[in-house]
């Protein structure tokens, strides 16, 4: 009984391998190809911490479309250059920025510049 038991076990092992091995080789997107694929989509779009929201409204600091490209732009210039956290002055805003992750940590407006200190960062860009 014992013997049956275990060809039973091997048959059924030799039907799952079967199963697998066609669907993982049609169609399946390989782990490589779904990173650059994730990688390529949040390359395309600058986040904002819930902090940054928060300062934003407070602030009364409205991102238009031109400004999201410049703020994108200034981030993959400061990735070149190896900056990670890195405070962006654009017009009459700042941003502090995490460049790796394309965030913006906080928004200033001009007022909120005056007498502020920045620590923690390792890089500026004026745009």
């Amino acid at each position: 009984m014992a013997q049956g038991i275990g060809s039973v076990r091997r048959i059924d092992a030799e039907r799952l391998k079967q199963t697998q091995t066609p669907s993982q080789s049609q169609g399946s997107t390989s782990f490589d190809e779904l990173l650059r694929k994730q990688q390529s989509q949040s390359a395309q779009e600058v986040k904002f911490s819930a902090h940054a929201q928060v300062r934003m409204q407070e602030r009364s600091i409205v991102m238009t479309t031109e400004d999201n490209l410049k703020l994108k732009e200034a981030i993959h210039r400061i990735a070149e250059k190896g900056g990670n956290e890195s405070l962006v002055l654009m017009d009459d805003l700042a941003f502090v920025v995490s460049v790796p992750n394309q965030t913006v940590i906080t928004a200033m407006d001009s007022v909120s510049l005056r007498d502020n200190v920045f620590t923690n960062i390792d890089s500026a860009i004026v745009i």
